[in-house]
């Protein structure tokens, strides 16, 4: 077995496992089949399971035996509803299949009180609420120091990836502007990975690409990299420079939507926050 292929066996393995594992969890009662009398292993047999899903029974027997087979969306939607898989459970099962999920999780909008009181007891460091998308969620005063009026805009610009190439205060604020757009790109092509055929990605993306050339010079570089913390740093006409580190704290149990606050790196850029609070 070459490096190259473990992985991709031992998906295979952990498929055939979990679906077996939760197959042999459902009475032919709860599927509405009739009672049979004893059976020799508990739950549904294969070729029920096949049944009731509407696919082939050697199909199912190979996919539950992590066999090298091409598995469809619609008959993992299938299989999915058959073995009455939870929304955690459903997504796992797409993952170690390998395919996109039709009908994925969609993270929740709601910003909840709890979250807006973080966000106030921050000021005077800037915060902000994001979604996987780059989408400005929720923020406190202090960030729009740095985004500038983000209420008097279209909420669809409302997003990191717009305000980095727009002709907006956040773009002409922040010095280290080129790097900032290289990897605002490669973290939102990496995510977009799992929502490429959801349309509010399709339609973000379709719009950077027609408005912005710049973007499309980097978009096509094709460059991904996974979500982090680091640094930044805006050139404020107000107070001067203002060094940041911003940390990502994530708001759920899955990597998605996040609060990122920016804290001072030096007394300097402290100082210079505590000027712009009393000069509001």
């Amino acid at each position: 077995m070459t490096p190259t292929t473990a992985p991709v066996d031992s998906r295979r393995h952990e498929l055939a496992t979990f679906l077996r594992s939760r197959r042999e969890r459902i009475s032919p009662e709860q599927v509405g089949l009739p009672p049979t009398g004893r059976r020799r292993t508990p739950g549904l047999r294969r070729e029920e399971v096949a049944h009731l899903a509407a696919v082939g029974v050697t199909w199912y027997t190979w996919l539950e035996q992590g066999r090298d087979i091409q598995v469809s969306a619609q008959v993992l939607d299938s299989v999915a509803r058959t073995l009455q898989l939870d929304r955690n459970e459903r997504a796992h099962l797409f993952v170690l299949a390998g395919s996109e999920d039709p009908t994925p999780i969609q993270d929740c909008p709601t910003i909840t009180p709890s979250v807006r009181l973080v966000l106030e007891q921050l000021a005077p460091m800037p915060a902000v609420v994001l979604n996987s998308r780059y989408d400005i969620l929720a923020y406190n005063r202090a960030y729009t120091w740095i985004a500038g009026d983000l209420d008097s805009m279209p909420f669809e610009d409302r997003n990191v990836l717009w305000l980095v190439f727009a002709d907006s205060r956040f773009a002409s604020v922040l010095v280290d502007i080129q790097a900032a757009r290289e990897s605002v790109v490669a973290r939102f092509r990496a995510a977009m990975a799992e929502h490429s055929s959801e349309p509010a990605w399709k339609n973000l993306l379709q719009r950077l690409r027609r408005t912005f050339p710049d973007f499309e010079a980097v978009w096509d570089r094709h460059e991904v990299d996974g979500p982090g913390n680091g640094l930044k740093r805006f050139l404020l006409p107000e107070v001067g420079l203002l060094r940041f580190e911003y940390t990502n704290l994530w708001l759920g149990p899955r990597p998605r939507t996040r609060l990122v606050a920016y804290t001072p790196q030096d007394e300097e850029s402290r100082a210079r926050l505590e000027r712009l609070a009393v000069m509001e």
